[in-house]
């Protein structure tokens, strides 16, 4: 079907040169450029027609211009956008009825985006400690996992193991421990009079979909039970059905003290995120210590009050599990000698390549050239991560354009 080498239209290849000309180069993209998407397929402003197996690391679990969202949205953009919190408005209580009720919790607190939500969760779990566990004022620590990714921000960066992340940003904020990811003893051998909490991904994604040991995150809520320390769940990407369930963590049972959510949250056609706990967590938050112009808004609200009809109905996250099982049992058909190994959950799949196999990025490209967009994890690692909505005649496709790449 193609030699791996991207053809690159002249409109591209102008819309590419007047992008790199005025926004910052924090991003280096594939040569492509998208201008309209349904379900599972994006087309290019070449009129190339490519099947999306990245989802907007998992931003767009329901596939691009889901009907039931897009009406939803519509309507609301006529109706209201935002008050700002100053004012209540008449999408809020719906939506954070609707999502505790998802979370089996009692309380959200709505923001914008995923680090603005980690953000949120860092500062809640704080004030908690210093109230409610009575941890000297200026002492509290948060332990994380290395091979983390939480975000972007100053404080998220200065306790992530990726030297991209946080070379050139420092200095950093304090109160912050790390330990080795999937390694129960570590994380409670960490813990001190002064620790609040335990932030952790149940599933690492950009550290190449790392699924940890079975009974890590039940060892670990025993352990954050036993020491009295809060269970931070950043679900941003593992949530909301990617990996077969509604969560990750329910893969074992586990409820966490407090989720992060975001990405899909929004259903892909905005940004929405949450923080969601109990009462004795949350209440520790008062008028004028957290808040967000946007964060709430009646188009959010509307949005992801649609996203939870979604998840309530079972489909999306049936279709991660059998349809995972499905994309799991094909690439673990891929030669030994091009792929060593293929973690994950669902419609969640990291591929790691052989020794001596191109990079990740040079097996992209040459999936963008067969009409696949996926997206490599560091240089050896490929996510794959449909739209929930993929179909599985296009999951075949997808895989053997894959196999094909791999064997150029």
């Amino acid at each position: 079907m193609s030699d791996g080498v991207v053809s690159v239209s002249d409109a591209t290849r102008e819309q590419l040169s007047r992008a790199d000309e005025h926004s910052a180069h924090n991003y280096s993209p594939l040569p492509v450029v998208i201008e309209s998407g349904a379900g599972s397929w994006v087309k290019g402003i070449d009129g190339v027609d490519y099947l999306d197996v990245l989802a907007g690391y998992s931003a767009l679990n329901f596939g691009h211009a889901h009907p039931t969202l897009v009406r939803v949205a519509s309507e609301q953009l006529g109706r209201l956008t935002l008050t700002s919190r100053a004012f209540q408005h008449d999408r809020f209580a719906s939506f954070c009825e609707d999502l505790s009720r998802l979370c089996r919790k009692e309380a959200v607190l709505p923001m914008n985006t995923g680090a603005e939500a980690v953000e949120t969760a860092l500062k809640l779990a704080r004030k908690w400690g210093y109230d409610a566990k009575g941890v000297p004022p200026g002492r509290a620590e948060v332990i994380t996992c290395a091979g983390n990714f939480h975000g972007r921000t100053i404080s998220i960066v200065g306790f992530s193991s990726d030297p991209d992340a946080y070379t050139g940003f420092g200095p950093f904020p304090a109160g912050f421990a790390s330990v080795e990811y999937g390694n129960a003893n570590a994380l409670e051998a960490a813990i001190t009079e002064n620790t609040v909490a335990v932030l952790l991904e149940p599933i690492q994604g950009e550290a190449g979909v790392l699924v940890p040991p079975p009974g890590y995150l039940a060892a670990v809520r025993d352990i954050c039970t036993r020491r009295g320390v809060l269970m931070v769940a950043d679900e941003i990407q593992s949530g909301l059905g990617r990996t077969g369930d509604t969560f990750a963590c329910d893969h074992e049972n586990v409820i966490p003290d407090v989720y992060v959510l975001g990405k899909a949250l929004g259903g892909g056609l905005m940004p929405v995120s949450a923080v969601v706990a109990d009462w004795p967590v949350m209440a520790v938050i008062g008028p004028g210590q957290h808040g967000s112009t946007f964060g709430g808004n009646p188009l959010a609200c509307a949005v992801g009050s649609a996203v939870v009809d979604l998840l309530e109905t079972g489909e999306y996250q049936q279709r991660s599990r059998d349809l995972g099982a499905y994309l799991h049992s094909m690439l673990s058909q891929l030669p030994p000698d091009h792929v060593s190994e293929v973690r994950g959950r669902g419609l969640w799949a990291g591929v790691q390549l052989a020794d001596g196999m191109p990079s990740a990025r040079t097996i992209c490209e040459r999936l963008l050239a067969r009409r696949v967009l996926a997206k490599d994890a560091h240089e050896g690692t490929i996510r794959i991560a449909p739209p929930l909505v993929i179909e599985r005649d296009e999951l075949t496709w997808a895989v053997e354009q894959l196999a094909d790449a791999l064997a150029e």
